[in-house]
């Protein structure tokens, strides 16, 4: 077992993370809101790439998991610096994003903010870029433009999904989907159509947007939000593993 490590950022939290190092492009898991490492993807991916001999890099955001802060406090900016900071703190060249829901957003912020020639390709598990704004009532984004916190019932947990006014006021300023996306890595996408929360139209719309011509969609028409059964993640397994070049 891989022991939590802690990267004190320079405002203050420590991000708790877990990292294997090995050889070729380093896969980095970017958990879903209000999620953490210690999901079956996440440790799935961690464990294959172990066994492959391969590096991955798994995170907890600020007031998220196992690192400090505020989760009210917390933002896809300062969640992307906080990945960024991590990235650079551990000298990684070059990269695979792996992104779950709202972590398919921010795997496509922070891959904006490296150099190409450190991205290796991006994969987007139920990818939810631009949430605040398709994903949230027109009332409620009146509500949370005057400073309102809103509070969803959670089909995953017995507490409320909060969304705070700032996480939505960043969130709207770095929405992605109405222009060109300038990457140019290979992305890969997969998205089930039985998904409540993100409609699988987005990961169509992503595709779209997405300036690389190395873009696939793989679309599970069983498959739920969550994309966790055994054979989901096999083929996330799959994915990943080709644009991490691990051995077969």
């Amino acid at each position: 077992m891989v022991q939590t490590a802690f990267h004190e950022m320079p405002d203050g939290p420590r991000i708790a993370f877990r990292y294997a190092p090995g050889a070729g492009p380093c896969v980095v898991f970017l958990p879903g809101y209000k999620s953490d490492m210690a999901g079956g993807k996440a440790t799935a991916l961690f464990e294959a790439a172990r066994e492959a001999g391969r590096g991955c890099l798994l995170l907890d955001y600020s007031g998220c998991g196992e690192s400090s802060g505020d989760f009210a406090q917390g933002t896809l900016s300062r969640w992307r610096e906080e990945v960024l900071g991590l990235i650079a703190a551990l000298g990684l060249d070059e990269v695979v994003l792996v992104g779950s829901s709202m972590g398919g957003w921010l795997m496509l912020l922070v891959a904006l903010a490296l150099p190409a020639h450190r991205i290796a390709g991006l994969v987007g598990v139920a990818p939810a870029p631009d949430f605040t704004d398709w994903g949230t009532p027109p009332d409620e984004q009146t509500r949370l433009a005057a400073g309102e916190t809103i509070l969803a019932e959670n089909p995953y947990g017995p507490e409320p999904t909060p969304t705070h006014p700032g996480f939505w006021a960043d969130g709207q300023r770095q929405r992605l989907l109405g222009t060109q996306i300038a990457i140019d890595a290979p992305v890969r996408l997969l998205h089930g159509q039985a998904d409540p929360d993100v409609p699988w139209s987005i990961s169509l719309r992503l595709a779209e947007a997405l300036r690389s011509a190395d873009v696939q969609v793989t679309l599970i028409k069983d498959g739920d939000h969550r994309l966790s059964r055994g054979a989901d993640i096999a083929l996330l397994l799959e994915v990943a593993g080709a644009l991490a070049r691990w051995p077969r």
